[in-house]
């Protein structure tokens, strides 16, 4: 069986390197550095102070050096983010977007200058960091297909930026938020939002019944209430943001001109809306 690797073209890495490497992200972002070891990937994210998606991205370290895989169109943004938090820390900071491609599998990847098991979810394969691309190269639409089928939310296919908040993208179920590390950038909002459970729309995978509608269609009941919007799709199946209270799975609702039907992945945690 020849291996297909996929080309995920809108990502980026930026590395970072020195002694306060670790200190410096484990002030900001979401997830706790500390678990980057033993060959593992991190899923995190940073957020603005007032709880809000700002970006999301992997981390993996080798030599002594942290890789940062993120989105290429908003690389620029957040890297800026990350100068500005460095402040007077002992770390360079190097976009090295045109040196380095990600790619995915399902499979293990060999021969990778870095590669890792995606932290999300197992059925999202494997992600590795390359300098040179492989044969056996297709575009992305398989690696996205596994992701929305599964309803995982990921950078501005899914999130609008300053708006969304990571209870939306269920983030602590797969893997991108740890409530026990400690302070982070936005760490009150979020907490306050889990415990005192005031989340009132999240987004979840979808079956569509025809062609796909463009992102941020309005979702509308039998009662022609608009209960939420589209978000990214891949074929026929698309994530999409709910209000809670208005969300029945495997009810069809209506969306553009197609009928569309919310389901819950296995992973999810039970919720009210079965």
């Amino acid at each position: 069986m020849i291996e297909t690797f996929e080309f995920i073209e809108n990502r980026a890495i930026i590395t970072l390197a020195g002694p306060d490497r670790k200190s410096l992200l484990q002030g900001i972002i979401t997830n706790d550095i500390n678990g980057l070891k033993d060959d593992q990937g991190l899923y995190a994210a940073l957020l603005s102070p007032q709880g809000k998606f700002l970006h999301d991205f992997f981390l993996f370290e080798k030599d002594d050096i942290i890789y940062l895989d993120c989105e290429k169109a908003r690389m620029e943004d957040l890297f800026r983010r990350l100068l500005m938090y460095r402040l007077r820390s002992a770390v360079e900071i190097i976009d090295q977007s045109a040196k380095y491609n990600v790619i995915t599998s399902k499979m293990q990847i060999e021969n990778a200058f870095i590669s890792f098991k995606d932290p999300r979810h197992d059925d999202m394969g494997f992600r590795a960091i390359v300098e040179k691309l492989p044969q056996n190269l297709s575009n992305d639409n398989g690696y996205h297909m596994r992701r929305i089928s599964l309803g995982i939310a990921e950078g501005t296919n899914d999130f609008i930026v300053d708006k969304s908040t990571l209870g939306e993208g269920h983030f602590e179920q797969i893997h991108g938020l740890d409530f026990n590390k400690g302070c982070y950038v936005g760490q009150e909002v979020t907490a306050r939002m889990k415990y005192r459970g005031s989340l009132k729309k999240a987004l979840f995978p979808v079956n569509l019944a025809g062609d796909t509608p463009e992102f941020g269609t309005p979702i509308i009941d039998d009662n022609d209430a608009k209960v939420g919007h589209i978000r990214s799709s891949c074929d026929h199946k698309a994530i999409a943001l709910f209000a809670l209270k208005s969300l029945t799975f495997n009810k069809d609702y209506h969306c553009g001109d197609i009928k569309i039907t919310p389901y819950k992945p296995n992973w999810m945690e039970d919720t009210d809306h079965d």
